[in-house]
């Protein structure tokens, strides 16, 4: 479900926030679904529990998850970070349309190799 990769050199929670946010956005987990207890993730992924509660901390403060006292954690609703997730793409696009200006790259070009991504 969820691979740490300690040569990364972001910390442990935020790989495990950008997971579970790329397993709602591929929708392997939905909204309401229940996540893992913070014992259980810290077990299956061997680390220390207050990592995995930081994380989840961090899911709810950022409105990807709600806690409901004495059942554990729930992936809200999704469309929220679907919206978000696309600005985001947006964004990345349009600055990567003014660096293809820059590099004297035309429309045409461009339309022929996003028609040949999208393949």
């Amino acid at each position: 479900m969820i691979h740490i990769d300690y040569l990364d050199r972001r910390p442990i929670y935020e790989q495990v926030v950008d997971k579970i946010k790329e397993l709602i956005l591929l929708g392997v987990l939905e909204a309401d679904s229940q996540l893992p207890s913070v014992r259980a993730l810290a077990v299956e992924l061997s680390i220390n529990p207050n990592t995995i509660q930081r994380a989840y901390t961090e899911l709810e403060r950022q409105g990807v998850i709600y806690c409901v006292k004495g059942r554990g954690n729930f992936v809200a609703a999704t469309k929220p970070l679907r919206e978000q997730y696309r600005d985001e793409v947006w964004k990345k696009l349009e600055s990567l349309v003014l660096e293809a200006k820059k590099a004297e790259i035309s429309k045409a070009e461009m339309q022929e190799k996003l028609e040949l991504l999208y393949s």
